[in-house]
């Protein structure tokens, strides 16, 4: 197959946990010259490989890879940064002849690069601290009353999103003034949208469940329990942004001796179901209409074969 560069701006390979992103796009490496830049909200995070099964060192050595081990734990990376960092990295790779493949299953990353989000407001650095320093103490309850109360509009969305989500709202609310929900209505973008090809990976939910109960015991098998632990032994905690996330709370939890191993891992296993679900629901009313379904549980060569007719179909089209 030819080596040569689509003309695309970008190739986004989505869909839902387990549903085989990643073996995908090293596939689709070997056939096309491309870098890879994860959409993943959680591989942002230094220090958690085995939780957001992360590529390991060999294939990021095959492949170049932007958008891992960018912050710690306990910092923040929002949407609209990724966007911004994302738009840089695909005009790099395409500077450097090669097709920018985006790869992972946030869907607000990738939203961010086709229709960008408000321009976000500046925010004083100390009050800032203040209050996340503030809101850290505050239980799940007392913060969705508080979301509620500050913006009513923004309330579901942030309350189902769990305490990073509900601190993001009203961080932006008490600090700018102004509810979240309006300034996403009513903010200029934060820069051009970026057209690409979008690939979704459709996976029937029973096959979709059974990976998602491989990866688990998979991931307990490579030292999840020692990852966390290493990572509750440097200070981070259950309230940091990449510690929220599923897999690193759960085992959080057994180590402070809440639950056995067993249950931990049956919490993982359903909490990454919920989680999958909201997906897929995601992905069926906020992609671009043109994105294009591939049957996931196809051999991975006819993966491949149906990506690569999906993007030469686009060149012909041509913008």
């Amino acid at each position: 197959m030819s080596r040569r560069a689509p003309l695309a701006r970008f190739l986004a390979i989505t869909g839902a946990t387990a549903s085989g992103k990643t073996d995908l796009s090293v596939a689709l490496a070997e056939v096309l010259p491309v870098e890879i830049v994860s959409m993943d909200s959680r591989q942002v995070y230094r220090g958690m490989d085995i939780g957001t099964d992360k590529v390991d060192a060999a294939g990021r050595a095959a492949v170049p890879h932007h958008g891992l081990d960018l912050v710690a734990p306990d910092e923040r990376y929002s949407a609209g940064r990724f966007a911004r960092d994302a738009r840089r990295w695909i005009e790099e790779i395409r500077g450097r002849g090669a097709l920018p493949l985006l790869v992972g299953g946030t869907g607000f990353f990738l939203r961010s690069i086709m229709e960008p989000i408000f321009r976000e407001p500046p925010l004083d650095p100390g009050r800032l601290d203040a209050l996340r320093d503030w809101l850290a103490r505050r239980g799940t309850g007392e913060l969705a009353r508080w979301v509620t109360a500050l913006d009513p509009e923004r309330a579901p969305v942030a309350i189902e999103g769990g305490p990073q989500r509900m601190g993001r709202t009203l961080e932006i609310a008490l600090l700018s003034g102004i509810p979240l929900s309006r300034w996403h209505r009513e903010a200029p973008s934060d820069g051009a949208g970026v057209p690409g090809v979008v690939v979704v990976l459709d996976l029937p939910r029973e096959e979709m469940d059974r990976r998602i109960d491989d990866r688990v015991a998979r991931m307990v098998e490579r030292g999840l329990v020692d990852e966390v632990r290493g990572l509750l032994a440097r200070g981070y905690g259950d309230r940091d942004p990449g510690m929220s996330g599923t897999g690193y709370r759960e085992i959080a939890a057994h180590l402070r001796g809440e639950s056995t191993l067993e249950e931990a891992m049956e919490r993982i296993r359903s909490n990454t179901r919920r989680y999958a679900r909201r997906q897929l629901t995601w992905f069926r009313h906020q992609l671009p209409e043109d994105a294009v379904r591939i049957d996931a549980t196809l051999p991975i060569q006819a993966q491949v074969a149906a990506v690569l007719d999906v993007v030469w179909a686009a060149e012909e089209r041509g913008p």
